[in-house]
């Protein structure tokens, strides 16, 4: 990657944005990953000129270790994906019962962040129209491809996953599941998003639902 990196969040976004303006026909929809990947997606949609909305993803961490990914979860409407990450789960012990335990958990969490970020919006109609999925980057890409199931079902016209930084693997294994991957920067030395800025504070929940409000609304 050597010194490319990104100011903040809505740099990265512009970067997209620009990158895509030449890629995207039709008439897009730009979906953000809470927390982070909304203040990303909100640039990519202004630059775009398309409606945003958010598609809200929750990691389903170990129950001894949260932090590490074994899975996570995406929702459509009343459609919810679940995705496995195998090479997590083949080393370590969790039983069916202890992974659903999670996985309600964070189902509960998903949709109360939905009714928090929407504050009442209906969700934006996918069906047939081009769909723009986008992230502040991706490490294991388990919360990506939740997302990219979840809208699957709602039979869009095509998928773009579009994120400023990612590390190769998570790129390269989205690419089979999807139209377009953009990835800006996929650096061989890649351990964590948080390496290609240089503010990467976290996000709260007032400046996802600011970032949605500013945006072109859901049509």
């Amino acid at each position: 990657m050597g010194d490319r990196r990104f100011p903040d969040r809505r740099a990265a976004g512009q970067a997209l944005g620009e990158r895509l303006a030449g890629m995207t026909a039709g008439d897009p929809v730009v979906l953000g990953l809470p927390r982070g990947g909304v203040i990303v997606a909100a640039e990519v949609a202004a630059a775009l000129g398309a409606p945003l909305d958010v598609l809200v993803v929750r990691k389903l961490g170990l129950p001894w270790q949260p932090e590490l990914a074994m899975g996570a979860i995406a929702a459509v409407g009343d459609s919810v994906e679940t995705v496995r990450v195998e090479s997590v789960l083949a080393a370590v012990d969790v039983g069916p019962e202890a992974f659903e335990e999670v996985r309600r958990r964070e189902l509960a969490e998903l949709r109360r962040r939905e009714a928090v970020y929407r504050d009442g919006r209906p969700p934006a109609p996918l069906t047939g129209r081009p769909v723009v999925l986008v992230d502040d980057g991706l490490a294991t890409g388990a919360t990506m491809r939740a997302a990219v199931l979840a809208v699957r079902r709602q039979s869009p016209l095509a998928i773009t996953v579009a994120v400023p930084v990612g590390s190769p693997r998570a790129c390269a294994a989205l690419a089979a599941d999807v139209d377009e991957v953009l990835c800006l920067l996929s650096p061989r030395s890649f351990r964590a998003v948080g390496q290609a800025y240089d503010d990467f504070a976290a996000t709260t929940d007032a400046e996802v639902r600011d970032a949605l409000r500013g945006g072109r609304p859901p049509v």
